[in-house]
């Protein structure tokens, strides 16, 4: 079994940033392609970015020069900075890691953090 936290999250105003952090523990072989995805109030899960094994990454257009995704492959640590935050980047904010376990990948989750973009 694999356990993913995320932390970071809470209330910021407009223009400002957070760091959100997700930290993968238990049994891991090998950790392929980690992610955030976020849901916002009435809407579907979405895609913010992903990051391979190789650390190529992609962005969601919506988030493209503001958020920088990062991880430690060393520490199985994944990040999301985010800058120059607006109210629509509100929602909760989930870690996602793809892990090589029993000859198979398999998809985990965090529990999710909020963050809420609010003057």
């Amino acid at each position: 079994q694999v356990q993913l936290v995320e932390s970071g999250g809470g209330l910021v105003q407009p223009g400002g940033s957070l760091t959100l952090a997700c930290a993968a523990a238990g049994n891991i072989n090998r950790i392929n392609a980690m992610g955030w995805y976020r849901t916002a109030p009435g809407k579907q899960r979405e895609l913010v970015a992903t990051i391979s094994a190789a650390e190529s990454t992609n962005y969601a257009n919506s988030v493209k020069g503001r958020f920088t995704i990062s991880r430690n492959n060393n520490k199985n640590l994944l990040y999301l900075q985010m800058n120059s935050l607006k109210p629509e980047d509100t929602a909760v904010y989930y870690c996602h890691a793809e892990v090589a376990q029993f000859g198979d990948l398999l998809d985990y989750w965090g529990q999710g953090t909020q963050v809420t973009v609010s003057s």
